[in-house]
Parts: structure tokens; sequence; C-alpha cells
């Protein structure tokens, strides 16, 4: 398996909704940006599946090794390879691949989070960043597209949050703000038992209320002249901000359960957005 096989393999195997909004793209694009996924999947899968925490700083501090020797052009990584590969046609600066592990470490430090804005900066280093390198992949031409990039990479990791509350909790992570607790009176105990009321239905609906802002204020920022390089990321918009809705519309039960879309209707969303965009 080559390096870019290796990397489609990883991105198909996931399930996940990013994956079908590479489909359309061109062959060359596409192989840039299923290494960038796959990259992001790499490291992600070090912190949810490692459960030492000095185990999976190591690997994460190998994976930043790992970068310097793509960007050298010696990686020893199927991923690595495919990273050389596509990094300087596509513009991909490796700060920001290393950005992107910052995030995933914070994971190994932090498990609750004061307020919004500390998990802003969560959301910038595991979603934003990826927005921003996502946004030279597809190409454009006003830098207004990259704030485009950066509020629709926010929005999806909102929804990501919502949608996996029960599940980080089960891992002992809470992203939901502290303060947003606090306000409608939910103890981070009751996310733990899995308990759904009235008052967790509520700061669940103030959650995609702030996810929707994202979405309202990406898009509207992105310039009619790169809407068509950009299609990508509105398939992703697309298929996410209708699973963000799907959960809302069945009570936010997401502390026993995991929300998601068929893969039909994910292929379905990703055609007709894509014709349409």
């Amino acid at each position: 398996m080559n390096p870019h096989d290796y990397c489609h393999d990883k991105a198909a195997k996931s399930g996940s909704s990013f994956y079908y909004s590479f489909m359309f793209l061109p062959p060359e694009r596409r192989r840039a940006i299923t290494a960038l996924y796959a990259f992001c999947r790499e490291v992600d899968d070090v912190v949810d599946e490692c459960h030492e925490v000095q185990v999976a700083q190591t690997k994460l501090d190998w994976w930043r090794k790992e970068l310097a020797q793509a960007y050298a052009g010696s990686p020893s990584h199927p991923v690595g390879f495919a990273l050389k590969d596509v990094a300087a046609r596509f513009n991909l600066p490796r700060e920001q691949l290393l950005e992107i592990i910052d995030g995933m470490e914070m994971d190994l430090t932090q498990s609750r989070y004061l307020d919004f804005k500390g998990l802003q900066l969560y959301c910038y280093r595991v979603a934003s960043v990826v927005g921003l390198l996502a946004a030279e992949i597809f190409g454009y031409r006003e830098r207004q597209t990259l704030k485009y990039a950066h509020d629709l990479g926010m929005a999806f990791q909102l929804t990501n949050i919502i949608r996996d509350v029960g599940e980080d909790a089960r891992r002992g992570r809470i992203y939901l703000p502290i303060e947003d607790l606090q306000r409608f009176k939910v103890p981070a105990s009751q996310i733990m038992e899995g308990r759904h009321d009235d008052n967790f239905r509520a700061l669940m609906a103030y959650q995609a209320e702030r996810a929707e802002k994202f979405y309202d204020q990406a898009l509207a920022q992105l310039p009619a002249a790169d809407r068509k390089s950009q299609r990508p990321g509105l398939v992703m918009a697309a298929i996410y901000r209708t699973l963000l809705r799907e959960i809302a519309s069945d009570g936010f039960l997401v502390l026993d359960r995991r929300t998601s879309l068929t893969p039909v209707r994910k292929l379905w969303i990703a055609g007709k957005t894509w014709v349409r965009a």
C-alpha cells in the first residue's frame, strides 16, 4: 500500500462526514486533503486510545519529529510521506500542523474549561487550524475566505462537542464550559452519570445556538469568488449542520447515545450541496 492509499484507507474506514466532501475533488487536491485528514486522525487516535498520559505524550512528540523529517524530505510513516508529497504544492505550513498536535496535547492535561474563551483556544487548534489548511488545499483568491474557514472549523468542533458529550464524559472529559454548566444548573456529576433533564436540554440548546451562530458567521464571510473552490467545506457544513439539527430535534439525547447520519443520507446531502454551491 503506497502512502496515499494508506491515507485514503484511514479516511474511508473512519466513517467521518469529512470523507464525503473529498469525493468530488480532483485527484491531486483529494490526495492532499486526505493526507491532512489522515494526519489529524493519527494524532487524535493517540490521545483517545492511549490510557497512559506519558505514553501518549511520547507518541505526540514522535509525531512532531516525524513532521520535521517529512518537511526535511525523510519521513518514516506513510502519512509523513503523503504530507511530504503535498505540503509544498498546497502551502501547508509545518507550524500549523504542529499546532494541531498542541491542541490534541491539551486533552492530556486539561479535561475541563472554565469559560468559552478557554474552550475557543482548544477549538482553534484542533479544528480552525484544520479549516485554514483545508482552505489552502481547496484554493482561494480572497483573504476573507480564511475568516470563513476559521469560523467553519469552530462550528464543526462545537457540533462534535455536542454530539460526543456522553462519549467524552466516559473518557473523563467535559468540554462544555463550567460557566455554562453553572448558568443552567447542570452539575458535572449529572453528565458523568448520563442523566437527561430539562436543565440539561436547555444547556445543550444554548450550545447548539452558539454553533449555529458560527455556521451563519462563516457562511456570511465566504466571498462569492471563492464559493466554487470551497465547495468541499460547504458540503461538510451541510452535513454537520443537518447532524446538529437532528440532535436538537431528538431532544439532545447525547449522554447515552451517539446520533449519526446514514452514509446514504450523507452522500445525498453532499451531492445536492455540491451541485447547488
